[in-house]
């Protein structure tokens, strides 16, 4: 008799393993005897967060005058929510969402830490110049800079710079001139946040702030009220398709099965929608008495 009840319930189980929306609920009996069963849903958030920082040139105020362009006038520093994805937990879902490594940082005694030149390129004397000046003495350094390249495109000069050599030069060329406009137009950088957040949903809870971003200061915890909500909205269905027959009133040799909700859940941050996901939830979902298989 007690294999029998064992076979009964291990297929009745196995049914249940199947079906990723049905999971048996209450007392149950195993092998290892009686055992309660309450199956949850717990739930995965990951969040990108996208810093865009602009750092303003020392020149940036004669752009327009000695190059013809606008520049940033102001630093400026920005994050924002790029995106969002909704998923399932699995065993390994406390841990943080994977990160590409970080490059090894390389400290230049010439940049500082945002990495604009801390003494400018185009200073090449000790004689004070007004910034001006020194914004002038820039500008026509730069448009050198395009003439040799140009020269050495065409060939007009640097007859014996070829192959490997020209490529040399030309890539130095850049670099240099590179580093002169961003005393104009400044830089800018960009930067990437990831995080994953754990939210196991309650009965009569629907709504979840999951973290907070800041314009300024990025992700940060939900309890910081500094930031703007990262909300998480679940809308369980209000009809649930039961993916097997419920058992008669009649019938004794049952089984409580708990069908999960097929929820809609969404991501919504700054008045944005980021993700949206439909995912079966069990703490929303309804119990059945289930027929077990009949011993033949």
């Amino acid at each position: 008799m007690l294999l029998i009840a064992v076979l009964l319930f291990s297929a009745t189980a196995l049914m249940a393993q199947n079906n990723p929306n049905l999971a048996l609920v209450g007392v149950v009996n195993s092998a290892a005897g009686q055992q309660i069963s309450a199956p949850t849903t717990t739930l995965t958030v990951d969040v990108e967060a996208v810093c865009e920082q602009t750092l303003c040139g020392p020149y940036a105020r004669y752009a327009q005058k000695y190059l013809g362009v606008r520049a940033p006038l102001t630093d400026k520093i920005e994050w924002r929510i790029e995106r969002a994805a909704i998923g399932l937990a699995d065993d390994t879902c406390y841990q943080q969402t994977p990160f590409t490594a970080a490059p090894t940082e390389v400290v230049a005694y010439a940049e500082g830490k945002d990495g604009l030149a801390e003494i400018q390129p185009d200073k090449t004397s000790i004689v004070a110049q007004t910034l001006e000046d020194a914004a002038q003495q820039a500008a026509q350094t730069i448009f050198s800079l395009r003439r040799h390249r140009m020269e050495l495109i065409t060939g007009e000069a640097g007859e014996n710079v070829f192959g490997e050599g020209l490529k040399s030069a030309l890539e130095e060329i850049a670099r240099l001139e590179q580093a002169y406009l961003e005393l104009f137009l400044g830089k800018r950088i960009v930067k990437h946040a990831v995080r994953r957040f754990i939210v196991t949903p309650e009965q009569v809870k629907r709504q979840y702030v999951v973290c907070r971003i800041s314009p300024r200061e990025g992700l940060l915890p939900s309890s910081d009220l500094t930031g703007d909500m990262v909300v998480l909205q679940i809308t369980p269905a209000e009809n649930i398709t039961l993916p097997i027959t419920e058992a008669g009133v009649k019938e004794t040799a049952t089984v409580n099965c708990l069908v999960a909700n097929p929820s809609t859940c969404t991501v919504q941050a700054q008045g944005v929608e980021h993700a949206r996901e439909v995912l079966p939830i069990f703490q929303y979902g309804r119990t059945i008495r289930v027929s077990q298989p009949k011993q033949r």
